[in-house]
């Protein structure tokens, strides 16, 4: 209690003090406010958990806007004439809508260009790779790979690349506020690190599938809704490979402990060239890296968020529809009857024994059609800030 004679000058001006040091008021200095948490920055779902992301690269805000704009810069290209978003198109739920894409120079890739919706909760990144467990592992390849070039970074012009970003004063402020710890510094790692940053954000939980799980059994057709049962029942047996909130089980987050990872790959059936179960050569999954013999046609389950926005289909977009994809796995592999490729792959003895074919009629064909159509997300093909930055009002 402060003690002041009446009528003192000072009386007020210590009624003051002690008023402010009861309440503690304005005499503390303002405390800095936190970082926003990850579910913050992802604008996660509430039946979505947090994805893992590895440690040392930490998700910031900074990191993030940079990657968005790197995402679609074509200049990041050897030859300044693609961009990742070249072949990851929002409107198609970051695929391509191409059987197969081709690089910056014009070489043909073998494989199709994957839907990019929560890719943050893969287990391992790409087709047929079973080594590329971080977003970060992945980026690197299209950015620097020479066989075949994508976008063509290489030893000759890596640092010609880099100068374009260093002498860019966007850029320069844009690099030092994600990696305050080197300024402005621009590296081939610190881009990957962004890109990986952005591409977490690439999240998809608004379907009219999510509003029927969340609790709005309106939010199906009863088409739907049969397809639905019918795409987790032991006669589609669809679920086992494609389950969770990605309906892929090669899946993992924050709460997935080492050990427990699955890194599932699968030979369905698509080929069974001479009867051995080869595929094509040069495209047989991770057999080209493991060259085990056992280990061809085996390719990741792809997640299905947004399905019907990115056809073609498999790993080589030879699937021109879904309807064509649901007949495939209907009668238990592919058959090509004639041609460099011909075989059976019902009879396929690589295929995996979750490919057994199910009796199905025209309605359950279309019953499990318009219930993959179900998972398609409106809000995430037009979310502005997944959008290009250079075109204004994309997508």
């Amino acid at each position: 209690m402060v003690h002041v004679r009446p009528g003192s000058s000072r009386a007020w001006l210590a009624i003051v003090l002690a008023c402010l040091g009861a309440c503690g008021g304005s005499s503390e200095q303002p405390q800095a406010s936190a970082a926003p948490s990850v579910r913050e920055l992802l604008k996660l779902p509430a039946h979505f958990s947090e994805p893992a992301i590895p440690d040392y690269n930490p998700l910031t805000a900074e990191k993030i806007a940079l990657g968005r704009r790197l995402f679609y810069e074509k200049r990041l290209s050897g030859n300044q004439t693609q961009s990742c978003g070249s072949c990851h198109v929002q409107r198609l739920a970051f695929a391509d809508g191409k059987t197969t894409p081709s690089g910056s120079t014009g070489d043909v890739l073998l494989r199709n260009s994957q839907g990019l919706a929560n890719v943050a909760y893969y287990a391992t990144h790409a087709w047929g790779n079973n080594v590329l467990l971080e977003l970060e592992d992945q980026i690197h390849v299209p950015i620097e790979s020479d066989n075949p070039i994508e976008l063509g970074v290489l030893d000759g012009n890596r640092q010609d690349v880099l100068s374009r970003f260093e002498s860019d004063e966007t850029y320069r402020r844009l690099f030092s506020a994600a990696f305050p710890e080197t300024g402005s510094a621009v590296s081939v790692k610190r881009i990957i690190f962004a890109l990986a940053s952005f591409c977490r954000t690439f999240i998809s939980g608004d379907s009219p599938y999510d509003r029927y799980y969340q609790g709005d059994k309106t939010a199906l057709t009863d088409q739907q809704i049969r397809g639905l049962l019918l795409f987790n029942s032991e006669r589609g047996e669809c679920f086992h490979c494609h389950n969770g909130i990605n309906f892929s089980i090669s899946y993992r987050d924050i709460h997935t402990t080492p050990g427990t990872i699955i890194f599932p790959f699968f030979n369905n059936g698509l080929y069974n060239i001479g009867g051995d179960g080869s595929y094509p050569p040069g495209n047989q999954g991770i057999y080209e890296l493991t060259q085990d013999p056992f280990d061809r046609g085996l390719f990741r389950p792809q997640g299905l968020r947004n399905v019907a926005l990115t056809a073609p289909y498999m790993h080589d977009g030879s699937i021109a529809t879904l309807r064509d994809v649901v007949l495939h796995y209907a009668r238990g592999g592919r058959l090509i009857e004639s041609g460099p490729y011909a075989g059976d792959g019902r009879l396929s003895p690589l295929k995996s024994g979750l490919i057994r074919g199910f009796e199905a009629t025209d309605s359950d064909i279309d019953d499990l059609v318009s219930f993959l159509e179900s998972l398609t997300d409106q809000s995430f093909v037009e979310n502005p800030d997944l959008s290009n930055p250079f075109v204004p009002d994309a997508p």
